[in-house]
């Protein structure tokens, strides 16, 4: 079965909030919204970014910009000015969550 990187149906930008980062990811085309919203889950979000100790997500719909917007708490360790990680900002989080893998029949 072929896949999809998410990247082909969507944009995103990322960036820090104290420890926590927050991204969001823009559906390239309004009709990519709905499919989002069913897919692209707070739970497939948090096992996608486990390995970097993410410890909670939480989705926030916005629909009138067809996009949604993930917190995810503790991603970013001790926070900006005090991580040791190379993306103490969570600058590349956004890039990284368009690598996400979907049945390309779920379209």
């Amino acid at each position: 079965m072929k896949k999809i990187r998410l990247g082909e149906i969507a944009l995103a930008r990322s960036g820090d909030k104290g420890s926590s980062a927050n991204i969001a990811v823009f559906a390239r085309e309004p009709d990519h919204y709905d499919w989002l919203r069913e897919r692209l889950t707070e739970n497939i979000v948090k096992e996608f970014f486990a390995p970097l100790g993410v410890r909670n997500v939480t989705r926030y719909e916005v629909p009138n910009l067809h996009a949604l917007n993930f917190v995810l708490d503790g991603v970013l360790g001790e926070g900006g000015s005090r991580s040791l990680r190379i993306d103490a900002q969570g600058k590349t989080l956004g890039q990284a969550i368009l690598e996400l893998r979907f049945n390309a029949l779920m379209l």
